[in-house]
């Protein structure tokens, strides 16, 4: 496992305990009896109850997972032993390999083109409706779990089936991020609250750089933390890449004042961030030359279980707030949704279903929240009770982020063009450049214009 900056990490501690990925006989017994409910594993389709279905894997099934590596050490950790609770309990052997965040697009569309290779891929955002084709129905888990655990937040399902009929992947949860903020420098501005509008936080950010302790956002083409930033920029004013009906129209009155926004908070960043990605500005944070920037909690993850008296000194400084609401009056974030999609080409289609089902299931999901300390944000309803949420009461704005999210293409539908324009940056690009200068906001506006009809439609 590795944590932000590529380094070792051994070990996470789960309700006060060491996770170890050897299981006690107890913990096989315990996961077999929650597999067998209703009379044990079943065949295929047969429903245990109008809530439960109960899968069969088909004999001598293996399955190959691939999977984006964890920012946090507990997340990884947890997985694994729940993939072994897995194994244990049924006999299926399950392979998980770990690949860098900007990776794992790369190997999904390689796998969809060969029709080889991984039985299961957990992707990002849309993506799994560029090749839907390829991948097989996931609607009968979805549902069930769904009537198990409270329903699935609308902003997930719509994810999982776009404009289709069906759900063609089952979302695993949100990435969410916050703004990460040194509480005492947030103090040290003048705020005694942190400002909840567009306009307290650009007077935030600038009295922040002229302390000396400035803000850094990633503008970078990263897959998770520039994207949620241009996104909410974007949306917070009105702005957006298409309508509802997927007509281009980025071109507008809204999309320039996002942009001039955009420039106005650029100008109070540390330099560099336009070449930032995911890390860079978790270091940045750590090292102590920003003092706020949008993140997940793996920053404030990396400072509590740091052994070095700084890094516990940064940890107590830190709090974490949801992203300032803008002229539209209402939430406008993006965050990083991760979807598993199981491939039309493996032979094992029941193992993978009942695999993810298990993966799913309260006794595993609530464990693996825990110990990531809730790195990612849960996808069903009936998990917004997790006692991760208050136990710590610095991550609990982190709870309410699927709850708060607009998705990828917001106000157009998910689909195909939804999936391509967000893996050319499109909306990242365009408030890059008009930030930092690079282009004036009307230059950067025609640009994604430009580039937006090659997936979506002009009026």
């Amino acid at each position: 496992m590795i944590d932000d900056f590529g380094n070792g990490v051994e070990n996470a501690v789960v309700d006060g305990e060491k996770v170890m990925s050897e299981l006690t006989r107890r913990d096989v017994l315990k996961t077999g009896t929650a597999l067998a409910m209703a009379g044990g594993l079943l065949s295929f389709g047969r429903r245990a109850s109008a809530q439960e279905l109960v899968l069969e894997p088909e004999p001598g099934a293996s399955l190959h997972v691939l999977r984006w590596e964890s920012f946090v050490a507990g997340d990884s950790e947890l997985w694994q032993s729940n993939t072994g609770n897995f194994a244990k309990a049924t006999g299926v052997s399950v392979d998980v390999e770990y690949v860098p965040w900007q990776a794992v697009r790369e190997k999904a569309a390689t796998v969809a083109d060969r029709g080889s290779g991984p039985d299961i891929v957990f992707g990002w955002y849309d993506d799994p409706h560029l090749f839907h084709d390829r991948l097989v129905p996931l609607t009968d888990v979805a549902v069930g779990l769904g009537a198990k655990y409270g329903d699935w937040y609308p902003v997930c399902k719509q994810y999982a089936t776009g404009v289709l009929d069906e759900w063609i992947a089952l979302p695993l949860g949100v990435a969410g991020s916050c703004v990460v903020y040194r509480a005492s420098h947030v103090a040290a501005a003048g705020f005694e609250v942190f400002p909840t509008d567009t306009g307290g936080f650009l007077k935030l950010c600038q009295t922040l750089a002229e302390n000396g302790t400035p803000p850094g956002f990633v503008l970078g083409r990263s897959i998770g933390d520039a994207s949620v930033f241009a996104h909410w920029a974007l949306w917070a004013f009105g702005g957006k890449l298409v309508d509802l009906q997927g007509w281009v129209v980025i071109d507008s009155a809204q999309t320039l004042a996002a942009l001039e926004y955009a420039r106005e908070l650029y100008q109070t960043f540390v330099p560099g961030t336009t070449a930032w990605l995911d890390a860079d500005n978790n270091e940045a944070f750590l090292a102590g030359r920003i003092s706020l920037t949008g993140n997940g909690v793996s920053i404030y993850y990396a400072a509590k279980n740091a052994t070095d008296p700084a890094m516990q000194a940064i940890a107590d400084d830190i709090q974490h707030a949801n992203f300032p609401v803008g002229p539209v009056g209402s939430p406008t974030e993006l965050f990083l949704i991760s979807q598993a999609m199981v491939f039309n080409h493996t032979p094992y289609p029941n193992a993978a279903k009942a695999y993810l089902q298990f993966m799913w299931e309260r006794e595993q999901y609530e464990r693996w929240q825990r110990a990531s300390l809730g790195y990612v944000t849960q996808p069903l309803r009936a998990y917004e009770d997790n006692p991760v949420w208050s136990q710590d009461p610095r991550v609990a704005p982190y709870r309410d982020c699927t709850a708060r999210m607009l998705w990828n293409g917001y106000a157009g539908p998910l689909g195909t063009g939804s999936a391509a324009a967000m893996l050319d940056y499109i909306v990242v690009d365009m408030v890059a450049q008009a930030a930092s200068g690079a282009k004036s906001p009307r230059e950067a506006m025609r640009e994604a214009e430009r580039l937006a009809r090659r997936y979506y439609r002009l009026p």
